[in-house]
């Protein structure tokens, strides 16, 4: 568990490739992204859908999987994978260039 940023009671403003620093650093392939809401409701934003595009989105460039994003409140949490959040790579992405240019 790594803590990348902490807020305030009302927000925490959070840039996506400080997200991954320490995923890269440890070579992790996968992540889940975890985040409460001091309100203790866990009804996502709509912030935190967006955040979640754009890590989603980094993440395939970085090849490290986004597998969840949780929101936590006080007696419950919301998975925005449970909710349709689509967490599934758009298509596999070849791993060497031999497969790229359809080599063996």
């Amino acid at each position: 568990v790594v803590t990348v940023y902490q807020g305030n009671v009302s927000a925490s403003l959070v840039r996506v490739g400080e997200l991954f620093r320490d995923a890269v650093r440890l070579s992790a392939s996968r992540v889940i992204l975890v985040h409460n809401h001091p309100s203790g409701d866990p009804t996502p934003s709509p912030d935190d859908l967006h955040l979640t595009a754009e890590a989603l989105a980094a993440g395939r460039l970085l090849d490290i999987d986004v597998l969840d994003h949780l929101v936590v409140g006080h007696d419950a949490w919301v998975s925005l994978r449970d909710r349709g959040v689509n967490f599934d790579r758009a298509e596999a992405r070849p791993r060497t260039r031999a497969a790229a240019i359809g080599g063996p």
